[in-house]
């Protein structure tokens, strides 16, 4: 049956959405996509100009050699921590200062026959490439490296940048076990069930994390991420139990069961609770095994955890049970345009901790790549891709649980490279191409914002006194 609309009905509701963009400044429509061959839709986006003037004529003055601002000064460990200050969370810096971390994912060499002739036409040497790469990130406001940096390297530059290292202490032990696979983005484990029952797993994770000794008095580490989103699933306790019956984790999730049931007890008589209960048990006998191991040979950085992405970010039992161990959460975020405030607030609620948001980003259909690849939707330019980056990174600020960003990430996929996983294939992601050459449109929108964010801050804070008074 179709569904007729009159034109003046129609004609109305088209005055009423134009007059809405009007009467708040700042506000633009953005064409989206969200995957290849879906209809393009108009979303709102919050840009800087929606902001009063007063905020967005200045920049951020007074910054240390971190990045962190020097007008508020916090008790210095020579090392970053997380903590609280009113109703916002911060970063404090190695020299006491209030911190936000500015990165971008992936900050490496380019790979391929393509990107290493590229590379040596464009920089010849390793140290050019860090002295320019880390220049271009420094003058668009950034502060820090994401994960799959090259840290060794870039560590040397003569203005360095505040870095984040990535173990991967299950896929390496699963690649050492058998049974991991690639998916797209990330590792996969049988039945999604990671070897946390394993009882070679904790032994595994002592003798991996002695590795860590290596940086643990550099002050310009921010912190450790264990993992890249791994399954964390409400059927869990389902899931282990379609394991081979030798399996440890079968074992473990059947005596579980037993333990609560008794000892005829089947999958049939799993209640939802048990299933949010288990999975907590999965969680932490995961975070507690990972984060003694990097605690004991790397006491003085930050656990940041195993970058949560996907289904298990609507699940509290998770996030609580992560962050009984973890000192900032972090958290892949993915198919919104403008981030959750209540999202935010609940994983910041029940984990206890602040939000690090470790990747994120917007396709541009003006790249000449197909965009068939990845998570990130697709917007008609570079110059929409900037207004994104303002647009989340505005709500983010205004959350007051989140300490940081990283851009997914520095160069483009390169289509002429095949060895890489499927989410990395032919996409736009880069802030340069996968020739080396940067986005100027995009950079000229992300490079205010990240001269503000201290100002930002502050205006949101105020914004929300004052609502509250």
């Amino acid at each position: 049956m179709k569904t007729f609309i009159k034109k003046p009905a129609f004609a109305l509701c088209l005055l009423v959405v134009a007059t809405l963009v009007r009467a708040e400044p700042g506000i633009v429509p953005v064409q989206v996509q969200v995957a290849p061959g879906k209809d393009w839709t108009n979303y709102p986006t919050r840009t800087l100009a929606a902001l009063p003037a007063a905020v967005t004529s200045q920049t951020d003055l007074g910054l240390d050699q971190y990045g962190g601002l020097l007008a508020h000064k916090e008790k210095a460990t020579g090392f970053f921590y997380p903590t609280k200050i009113g109703d916002r969370w911060w970063l404090i810096d190695p020299d006491g200062d209030r911190f936000l971390h500015k990165g971008v994912v992936a900050v490496t060499q380019m790979g391929g026959p393509g990107g290493r002739a590229a590379f040596k036409e464009k920089f010849g040497s390793d140290s050019n490439w860090v002295a320019r790469t880390s220049g271009l990130l420094h003058a668009q406001g950034f502060n820090g490296l994401g994960a799959w940096s090259d840290t060794e390297r870039l560590r040397q530059a003569s203005q360095p940048l505040v870095y984040t290292r990535i173990w991967d202490f299950m896929s390496s032990y699963g690649q050492k076990r058998g049974g991991t696979y690639q998916q797209s983005g990330h590792v996969g484990y049988p039945k999604d069930c990671i070897f946390v029952f394993d009882p070679q797993f904790e032994q595994f994770c002592d003798s991996y994390a002695r590795q860590l000794a290596k940086g643990k008095d550099d002050p310009w580490l921010l912190g450790h991420f264990s993992d890249n989103e791994m399954p964390f699933k409400r059927n869990a306790i389902i899931n282990y139990l379609q394991l081979p019956d030798n399996d440890p984790g079968h074992q473990a999730a059947l005596a579980w069961l037993q333990a609560r049931h008794g000892l005829a007890a089947t999958v049939k008589d799993i209640t939802e609770q048990d299933k949010k209960d288990f999975l907590a048990l999965v969680t932490d006998r995961y975070y507690g095994i990972v984060s003694r191991a990097i605690k004991k040979y790397d006491p003085n950085h930050l656990f940041l955890g195993s970058r949560f992405h996907g289904e298990e970010l609507n699940y509290p039992e998770v996030i609580k049970s992560a962050g009984a161990y973890v000192d900032v959460l972090a958290v892949n975020y993915y198919r919104t345009w403008t981030p959750s405030q209540e999202k935010l607030a609940m994983w910041s609620q029940e984990s206890g901790r602040p939000i690090l948001i470790t990747e994120w980003y917007v396709k541009g259909e003006d790249s000449g790549l197909s965009n068939n690849s990845g998570a990130g939707w697709i917007v008609k330019s570079q110059h929409d891709r900037g207004l994104f980056y303002q647009n989340f990174t505005l709500g983010l600020l205004e959350s007051k649980v989140c300490v940081g960003w990283h851009w997914f990430k520095y160069s483009d996929n390169d289509p002429s490279e095949p060895n890489t996983d499927p989410s990395n294939r032919d996409s736009n992601k880069g802030i340069v191409t996968f020739r080396y050459e940067p986005y100027a449109t995009l950079l000229e929108a992300m490079k205010p914002l990240n001269e503000r964010v201290y100002l930002l801050a502050d205006y949101f804070d105020r914004t929300a006194s004052q609502a509250a008074r």
